[in-house]
């Protein structure tokens, strides 16, 4: 019988997942960095630029639930390993753009791409991590996201003043190649699969993986059954108002700050990286508040405290940055609105596991595909609010009172029922 390691194997997998949700978001900012040389050298303007970056979250949000049941069918070694591949392709060839339509559709493709990257996360981490660990490796995995993002800001500006925005794409492009490659190579859709893993630790996965007695996830699914789940439409409700927040430090955050403040590039950059690392915090603490919760015997307790106390943060902070003189007040407040809404994902995608089970990645991608709808709407609506009122108060009332409506939804939200329950 093989001894437990120092270091168990299914941290090795959330090593894999927390770099791929890196490299996810340094990809997907790239495009709000590189905003002024792109409209500079396709003649663009800001609601043409809203609709490439907007064309990314439809693209994202369209293949959400394809891609969850591929991974559900397949596993999430053959599928995560396909999308990377797919994903880095289009983020190289957005570097070969020649005009608004063909960037339109190069970044459509990119989000294709990207669609099934958290919802074979999902799958992974059912199959790999007892239920009781969960909130904290749904956090770490989401604070590479964030840090990601955090990072790209400044380098991904550095490196488009060096290299040319064309090029960067290229380099990023080659980045997820070299991921997919060890992926592939190293993980396996279960410990069971695995040959050097302990006896000890693979019995311990496999014992705490579900709570007992349950039949609920041998049935198979079915897309009629998860659209009559009353948990599935307020998982769906509650996420679209999550990501109205969270997009917007992805897409407008960087240009606003920098505009409205008349910063200069890098000095932009620094500060847009803010709030993006304060979400980072956000899912680390959400994630550790969820299992310490968890481990009381509070179940649906541990999701639904963290998610609502993330949404009042994040109206706080929305509102708060609207009466903000000086850069330094409005990402004071913006940090706050980014670490709330950063607090509502580990308990969101930890809820879809505990819903779907063996079915997570459907779960889950039709639960992100929600969300990037309102992701979608955010690249939209920012520029077309401001040009119509000349202000960008009104996108951030609208944002924090979707906020208020995501914690009534949770209070209505049932964790430990199966999707075919209730």
């Amino acid at each position: 019988m093989k001894k437990n390691s120092f270091f168990p194997k299914r941290y090795f997998m959330v090593v894999g997942t927390f770099l791929l949700a890196l490299l996810l978001y340094v990809d997907r900012i790239c495009i709000s960095v590189a905003k002024e040389p792109i409209a500079e050298a396709l003649s663009l303007s800001d609601k043409q630029m809203g609709w490439v970056l907007a064309s990314f979250s439809l693209g994202y949000a369209f293949f959400q639930t394809p891609s969850g049941i591929m991974v559900d069918r397949f596993g999430p070694r053959k599928i995560l390993t396909i999308i990377v591949v797919l994903w880095s392709s289009f983020t190289a060839i957005t570097g070969a753009a020649w005009s608004f339509i063909s960037l339109l559709i190069i970044r459509f493709l990119f989000g294709a791409g990207e669609a099934g990257a958290f919802p074979g996360m999902s799958r992974a981490i059912y199959s790999w991590i007892p239920l009781k660990e969960r909130g904290i490796v749904t956090g770490i995995n989401f604070s590479g996201s964030r840090l990601g993002a955090a990072f790209a800001v400044p380098v991904v500006a550095w490196a488009i003043t060096d290299f040319g925005w064309r090029n960067t794409f290229i380099i990023l492009g080659v980045l997820g190649g070299v991921w997919a490659a060890c992926w592939y190579i190293f993980f396996r859709d279960t410990p069971e699969e695995l040959k050097n893993i302990s006896e000890e630790e693979k019995d311990f996965i496999i014992s705490q993986r579900q709570e007992k007695n349950t039949n609920a996830t041998t049935k198979k699914i079915h897309f009629g059954t998860l659209m009559k789940s009353k948990n599935m439409w307020l998982a769906m409700g509650q996420y679209f108002c999550s990501n109205f927040t969270f997009f917007f430090a992805l897409t407008w955050l960087f240009p606003h700050i920098k505009s409205e403040y008349n910063l200069d590039t890098v000095e932009a950059g620094m500060y847009t990286a803010i709030p993006l690392i304060f979400g980072a915090f956000g899912n680390w603490f959400s994630g550790w508040l969820i299992d310490k919760i968890f481990k009381k015997g509070k179940w649906d307790t541990s999701r639904i405290f963290p998610a609502s106390l993330g949404f009042t943060l994040a109206a706080i902070g929305l509102l708060g940055s609207v009466y903000m003189s000086s850069a330094v007040g409005a990402i004071v407040f913006l940090s706050i609105a980014i670490f709330g809404a950063d607090m509502t994902l580990p308990p969101s995608w930890a809820f879809c596991v505990d819903i779907g089970k063996k079915h997570a990645g459907t779960v889950s991608g039709t639960m992100n595909m929600a969300g990037n709808i309102g992701a979608f709407i955010t690249a939209l609506l920012f520029p077309y609010l401001l040009s119509w009122t000349g202000s960008t108060t009104l996108f951030f009332i609208v944002g924090a009172i979707l906020n208020i409506i995501a914690v009534l939804l949770w209070f209505n939200m049932k964790p430990h029922k199966h999707f075919s329950q209730y």
